[in-house]
């Protein structure tokens, strides 16, 4: 059994060190410091003084040629140089001064030297044991690193404290199906024992930030009604060598002596990566994580520890984490579906007053790809917009102003457009819109506005779709890719020149047409060949080529000809339909936002 030995010198050696810097700052400062607590007076001021019988008592040091005296009250001491006074004496016998002996006393030597040496020695001694002693039961008796370095310092909630359930987990039903198995093995493990079925000794949550896996891993210890140690992955990392592995030890040693319990282990990426084999790579990591797959490897069949883990990058975890014995299960914890975005509302809501006219349908289908943290965020957002405007119940355009403030900020009240600016956005966001609604295969205009966000936005063309969609078809990629250019052609056609307005649009224009022809297969040019990989599946979709720079070469070549075809065809829209896309941005220009409903009703009329 591997122990972590204590250090080589005790605590006492580093606190003596201490103590003597301080003794010695002491002994050189306490003669200046007491020097200026004197107040120094000219010889004429001591006469004066002596004559109007104001001194209490005097000490004449002829070594240092200097007069100490008090004040008749004996609260203040004065110094003064000596001069050749022959009536000194008999001037201070006729003040009524004593002058007979020193008028502070000093102590002996010896008793000088116990108390300003000897005695804070001691009590510094004796404060430094108490707390060595201390702090040695605390991290776990004489074997255990000083400062409790060894403990693992787990978040310990007994019997699901929080009482946070299934229930209060909503839009991810998949993931509490498959975490349901578990749950009934902490309840029933002699049903299990019986056929010879092992539950997975680990299991591992992967999705996107914010999709509840924390809560999910909480709630399957409030279902078991059995402790649930929490710990993060970072807490195991420490400057010293050999603290993360210690760490380890005594959570698996704590969660052995509750079981039947849970373990969850969050971000655990930040000890679980690949190892490289590469020397000087981080060696403080890497015996973490070998402690983590020993302790694992330990755990006895059917012993009532189940080990939970989450991820946002489980493509970064180490081969030997992730393989039967170990994390034998993953479950996908994804950004929820319509029908998951609504009961996630739902469940939010329960704390606000809400008016009768709210719709979370409608509301969920405006959110389409927000995780739960987001949509949790949307209905604060909208209970703080109610309390702003004084108002006592959140009403529909409370959450549907959330909603925009999510995706593209609050409105900037102060941000103020010039009159040919708010008419070339104008132009702009209805180029989009009637792009969108003259093509088939595209997403309803929901709203159109020329409010500046604090996004950087000047305006925008909110689009949302009628269902949930997963798959996506070629032309409907294109018909996408062509709104994103009609802001940009409604300001050639119109003013004759261009803006930096469309920044947002080029950026998501090139990225889809790339991912089309390296990723989608959807150019035939390249056919069904992949030249292009994602990286970070859950954290922004981080992508790399994996071809030759000639082929490359190529793909930018075919980018730009997509982007090039579909601008044509959104400018050929635009300028068939002139006459609405001259009517409508003068309505929009007018109202400065409208809505998807008021944008057909002209459209149509």
């Amino acid at each position: 059994m591997n122990e972590v030995k204590r250090p080589k010198k005790p605590l006492i050696y580093y606190y003596t060190i201490v103590l003597l810097i301080l003794l010695l700052f002491n002994f050189l400062a306490m003669p200046w410091m007491m020097e200026r607590q004197i107040q120094q007076v000219d010889y004429g001021t001591f006469i004066t003084m002596t004559e109007e019988k104001e001194i209490g008592q005097v000490e004449i040091q002829t070594q240092d040629n200097r007069i100490l005296f008090t004040d008749k009250d004996n609260t203040t001491v004065y110094k003064t140089g000596m001069v050749d006074d022959p009536d000194l004496t008999q001037r201070l016998y006729e003040s009524g001064a004593e002058f007979s002996g020193e008028i502070i006393e000093q102590m002996s030597p010896v008793l000088s030297f116990l108390l300003t040496w000897v005695l804070p020695i001691v009590i510094f001694i004796g404060i430094g044991q108490y707390i060595s002693k201390k702090l040695m039961q605390k991290a776990g008796g004489p074997n255990s690193m000083a400062f409790g370095m060894g403990k693992s310092n787990a978040k310990v909630y007994v019997k699901s404290s929080e009482g946070i359930k299934f229930s209060d987990v909503a839009g991810e039903d998949e993931a509490k199906e498959n975490l349901t198995e578990i749950v009934d093995y902490l309840h029933n493990p002699d049903k299990y024992k019986e056929v010879g079925a092992a539950m997975p000794k680990g299991i591992l949550l992967v999705g996107p930030p914010g999709t509840g896996k924390t809560m999910l891993a909480k709630a399957v210890a409030g279902e078991a009604n059995v402790p649930f140690f929490s710990m993060s992955g970072s807490e195991f990392v420490e400057m010293f060598v050999g603290m993360g592995a210690a760490k380890v030890r005594d959570l698996f040693r704590q969660a052995k002596e509750k079981a039947p319990c849970i373990v969850f282990i969050d971000e655990i990426d930040a000890i679980g990566k690949k190892r490289d084999g590469q020397i000087g790579g981080n060696d403080e990591r890497e015996q973490t994580l070998n402690q983590l797959l020993t302790e694992m490897d330990g755990f006895e069949e059917n012993s009532g520890v189940i080990l939970l883990a989450a991820t946002n990058r489980p493509e970064s975890l180490d081969p030997a984490l992730t393989r039967p014995g170990r994390f034998d299960r993953r479950v996908p914890v994804e950004l929820p579906d319509l029908k998951g975005r609504e009961q996630i509302l739902k469940v939010h809501a329960k704390k606000i007053k809400l008016a009768d006219d709210v719709d979370f349908e409608k509301i969920a289908r405006m959110a389409s790809g927000a995780s739960g943290a987001e949509l949790a965020n949307i209905i604060n957002e909208a209970a703080l917009r109610t309390v702003r405007d004084g108002r006592k119940y959140v009403g529909q355009a409370d959450l549907e102003e959330s909603i925009e403030v999510v995706i593209a900020g609050y409105q900037k009240k102060n941000a103020i457009l010039t009159d040919k600016e708010k008419k070339v956005v104008s132009y702009h966001e209805i180029g989009h819109a009637l792009v969108a609604a003259m093509q088939s295969h595209s997403a309803p205009v929901q709203k159109i506005t020329i409010v500046p966000r604090t996004s950087g936005a000047l305006g925008y063309t909110m689009q949302v779709e009628e269902g949930e969609h997963y798959l996506m078809t070629k032309e409907e990629l294109e018909n996408k890719i062509a709104t994103l250019t009609g802001g940009r052609a409604a300001e050639e056609i119109v003013f004759g020149s261009v803006t930096t307005g469309a920044s947002n649009d080029i950026e998501q224009a090139t990225k889809l047409s790339r991912a089309m022809i390296t990723r989608y297969g959807m150019d035939e040019k390249f056919d069904m060949v992949a030249m292009e990989t994602v990286n970070n599946q859950y954290l922004g979709g981080d992508t790399s080529l994996t071809c030759s720079e000639e082929t490359q070469t190529k793909i930018d070549n075919q980018v730009v000809e997509l982007v090039r075809k579909q601008h044509e065809k959104a400018r050929r829209i635009l300028m068939d339909n002139r006459q609405k896309l001259d009517e409508l941005a003068d309505y929009l220009y007018e109202k400065e936002t409208i809505t998807g409903d008021e944008f057909m009703s002209i459209l149509n009329s």
